[in-house]
């Protein structure tokens, strides 16, 4: 795939092509920001995240600019680009680094940075109302448990956090056993959120399938489409080059 000129066609498949290793990479990056900032890090291990840290901003200073040398409205781009700027702009020399609070706005930038690029996923096909109608779900039903669970006997569910993390650990079908209901009403609670975590699954397989597929059917119909245009041209071309040879062609008798 080739990028010739300042073109919106440019643009676009550039933004397509590295929108997901992009966010990809902006998840990995979080990360990197954030652990040595809540935890201590071995000299080793804060060393190679020191240069991991390193690669990514240099993509990312990389995608911005190609991005900008393609924008066929560069001030507009910039405009609306701002938290990208924001990204690549704070320095990551090693002086800066050592301040905590530094490194916890480059995260939060980073962190605004993946929830933009992750917009388009989580609002195709309504997928923000399904996560959050899962969230109430869940705030529910472990306020729920936790009414059925607080005065039963060998319960071991007392208090809301365990509620809270149990219906968690239930909804995302993980299953630890740490905590469980014993109660009818609880069990009751439990098969809810055991199919909703099951819907969750297949909700969120389906919309990112669909999305990626949607992208490309996108993708296909703008190829099909630049083609027939240049098929167009190319017979109005060789019509009027017609003209010119036999001008009497399109005489009277």
């Amino acid at each position: 795939m080739t990028f010739t000129g300042r073109s919106q066609d440019a643009y676009d498949r550039f933004s397509a092509l590295v929108e997901v290793p992009m966010t990809v990479l902006a998840l990995l990056w979080l990360a990197i920001l954030v652990v040595p900032a809540v935890t201590h890090v071995p000299t080793a291990a804060a060393e190679a995240l020191d240069s991991i840290d390193y690669v990514i901003w240099a993509a990312f200073v990389a995608e911005y600019l190609v991005k900008l040398y393609l924008a066929p409205s560069r001030r507009r781009f910039v405009r609306g680009h701002i938290i990208d700027l924001l990204v690549i702009a704070i320095p990551v020399s090693r002086p800066l680094r050592v301040l905590r609070l530094l490194r916890l706005a480059r995260a939060g930038l980073t962190l605004a940075e993946l929830l933009h690029r992750a917009r388009n996923l989580l609002t195709h096909r309504g997928l923000h109302f399904v996560l959050l109608s899962v969230l109430a779900i869940i705030l529910v039903g472990a306020a729920l448990e936790f009414g059925f669970e607080q005065h039963a006997a060998d319960a071991n569910v007392r208090s809301y956090g365990d509620a809270l993390w149990w219906a968690i650990v239930t909804v995302t079908t993980v299953g630890y056993g740490d905590r469980y209901p014993v109660t009818a009403a609880g069990r009751g609670v439990a098969v809810v959120l055991m199919i909703t975590g099951i819907g969750l699954v297949g909700v969120l397989s389906a919309t990112i399938a669909s999305y990626f597929v949607g992208r490309q059917s996108s993708q296909d119909m703008t190829d099909l489409h630049q083609r027939l245009d240049r098929i167009e041209t190319a017979l109005v071309r060789l019509s009027s080059l017609a003209d010119q040879e036999d001008p009497a062609a399109g005489a009277p008798e």
